[in-house]
């Protein structure tokens, strides 16, 4: 016997909702790692003079992304967890995809451009294990606003203008200015050759990632970041901070 019309719309509802609530757990998970971070920073502050530390604020700054989530799937980005999605698409390829530009900064900036021992951790190394901790709320709170609001408002904006006409043309604009802005923001000084390095790197890893959050979600996004800082900031900090330092 063959569901009624209301039974498919209320089981469609029911697996919606329960989408929706795997989802605010999972992110309510990322703030609730960020805020041990927190607290694990002011614990330690007074044995690292150099220690960078989240603030309780930052926390407040991350339930923005919150209504953003619900609209995700409005607009057509798969859930964190999508049966649709598998691991593979989900964490193994973007986890990959971020650690060769994590490794790749790690022969070009420290084995090239700073072969000779660092006496002190620099400002983007961090003690381990705390560097897991922190490292991680950084990735969650960029990926938060530099993928989640604002791609979102761009298939937004694409689904209604000119009746969804130019969706794609849209979500590519938006994906190109998306990746564009942090190696901007983050401009290097340096020789020409590490300058172009840099931005390239910079803008073709957030392509990707524009590309993982549209076919993958959101959660997918992250995973490339988190492979680029586990190499470029946890590992090449655990090598400086307990082979080099001593």
């Amino acid at each position: 016997m063959k569901p009624s019309y209301w039974q498919t719309i209320f089981k469609k509802e029911s697996v919606k909702n329960q989408e929706d609530k795997t989802q605010f757990i999972t992110y309510f998970l990322g703030v609730f790692i960020a805020c041990i971070g927190i607290l694990y920073g002011n614990a330690i502050r007074e044995e690292h003079t150099f220690l960078r530390n989240w603030e309780f604020e930052n926390l407040l700054y991350l339930a923005i992304g919150l209504p953003f989530i619900y609209l995700t799937s409005f607009v057509g980005i798969p859930s964190f967890w999508d049966k649709q999605v598998s691991n593979f698409r989900r964490w193994t390829l973007p986890l990959l995809i971020g650690s060769v530009f994590g490794i790749a900064d790690i022969f070009v900036i420290k084995v090239l451009m700073h072969p000779e021992p660092y006496t002190s951790l620099p400002p983007f190394l961090q003690p381990f294990p705390y560097s897991l901790f922190l490292f991680f709320s950084g990735a969650l709170e960029i990926e938060v606003f530099y993928r989640l609001i604002p791609l979102t408002l761009f298939l937004l904006a694409g689904k209604y203008f000119a009746q969804g006409k130019y969706f794609s043309i849209i979500f590519w604009f938006g994906a190109i200015l998306t990746a564009i802005r942090e190696p901007l923001e983050q401009f290097p000084d340096g020789s020409m050759l590490f300058v172009a390095y840099s931005l390239f790197t910079g803008f073709a890893m957030n392509f990707l990632q524009a590309i993982a959050f549209r076919q993958s979600g959101f959660l997918a996004s992250l995973a490339i970041r988190l492979g680029h800082y586990l190499f470029w900031h946890i590992l090449l900090g655990v090598y400086v901070e307990f082979f080099e330092l001593p």
